[in-house]
């Protein structure tokens, strides 16, 4: 009887979702080489507020989805409790003067059962002693389930892993194309030549239509131009992470705060060669917008920034699994990237190995889009 060949597959991408996907595969006997087109995490993962939830309004398969993956950051916080990179201390969000907009999504996350308290001023302190009441409106949402990561620190984590086990990581290789041959995905080519494969995984984030428009498939592409602030190391006392009409904010390792927000999208300006640009007035102002947010006299200090592309699909949903034009050529794009990533390295790998599409796939194929 002929012995059964090892499975060979390329991740195009060394953000997290390629990361966690390539040592799943290792983890079901794959021979997998993950290539990425510059330096690990270097791309959206480097500079994701990485909110680990599934609030508010969403389709019943994302949703679950999303807390699938909430369930296997849990498993790693269980076995992990004393990371300081990955914590579940809860969100709290509010809206600009909008009561019945606050009650309205508060309804709609206890009817789906997602672990959802309505707070005011006079006891927001029960969810985060951290917070100054006096910049909450009339109400706020407390959702206690909720966590951050850190996606550098958890790449380095899941990487190592990839690496014991035998996986092979190529870095700066350039861009990268997918092969082919009679219509089905063979490798692939990059600047360092051509890897041959049984399958291909494209996580390439917010360039992943680039990468498969070439095999006549489309996904329509949102992806709009973000930016993470981190700030200077201070005596932070703030656990949960915070989503509010001016700032969003989330602790980071070594005492300090993540800070991301959209308000200023208009101010930042693409550059030659693909970099961009942003006053430092403009960053200024985000960390001021944050300070304001937490008790104490102590301003937050901008320490560092990056710009680039946020992942998200045209039409905010997850595009994942096997393209049906394209046999052997996998996808995973989207929006909510750290909230996904364990779940989906673990579904997608699954497809692969078994050549069986996962039933919670399913509503995410790219051929959605016609």
């Amino acid at each position: 009887m002929a012995l059964k060949t090892e499975l060979k597959v390329v991740v195009l991408g060394g953000g997290v979702i390629g990361v966690s996907t390539a040592l799943e595969l290792t983890k079901r006997g794959a021979a997998v080489t993950l290539v990425t087109e510059a330096a690990l995490c270097s791309g959206a993962s480097g500079r994701s507020l990485s909110w680990l939830n599934s609030a508010g309004e969403r389709s019943l398969p994302y949703h679950a989805l999303r807390m699938a993956g909430i369930d296997r950051y849990r498993t790693l916080f269980a076995q992990h409790p004393d990371l300081d990179w990955l914590r579940f201390d809860g969100g709290v969000c509010w809206f600009k003067d909008d009561a019945a907009g606050t009650q309205a999504r508060h309804a709609y996350e206890k009817a789906h059962g997602y672990d959802s308290q309505l707070m005011t001023a006079d006891n927001v302190a029960q969810a985060d002693a951290a917070i100054d009441s006096g910049a909450l409106p009339s109400q706020a949402i407390f959702n206690p389930g909720e966590g951050w990561v850190s996606l550098p620190h958890l790449t380095e984590y899941l990487v190592n892993q990839f690496r014991a086990r035998g996986g092979e990581v190529i870095e700066h290789a350039g861009k990268a194309s997918v092969l082919t041959d009679q219509g089905r995905a063979c490798g692939i080519h990059s600047e360092q030549g051509e890897l041959r494969a049984d399958a291909v995984v494209v996580a390439c984030g917010p360039w992943t239509p680039d990468v498969v428009a070439p095999l006549g498939v489309t996904i329509p592409n949102g992806s709009p131009v973000s930016m993470l602030v981190i700030t200077e190391p201070g005596s932070h006392k703030l656990k949960a992470v915070l989503n509010t009409p001016r700032a969003a904010i989330r602790p980071n390792p070594g005492n300090r705060y993540a800070l991301d927000h959209d308000w200023y999208e208009e101010d930042i300006q693409p550059l030659a060669g693909g970099d961009y640009h942003i006053d430092e007035q403009v960053v200024a102002k985000l960390a001021e917008e944050a300070s304001k947010l937490l008790r104490g006299d102590e301003p937050l200090s901008v320490q560092s920034w990056k710009i680039g592309l946020k992942p998200i699909p045209g039409d905010g949903d997850p595009v994942l699994g096997q393209l049906q034009k394209v046999p052997g050529c996998y996808v995973a794009f989207t929006h909510s990237g750290a909230t996904l990533a364990l779940i989906v390295g673990e579904l997608l790998a699954e497809e692969i190995v078994s050549g069986e599409k996962h039933p919670m796939l399913a509503s995410f194929s790219a051929e959605r889009f016609g």
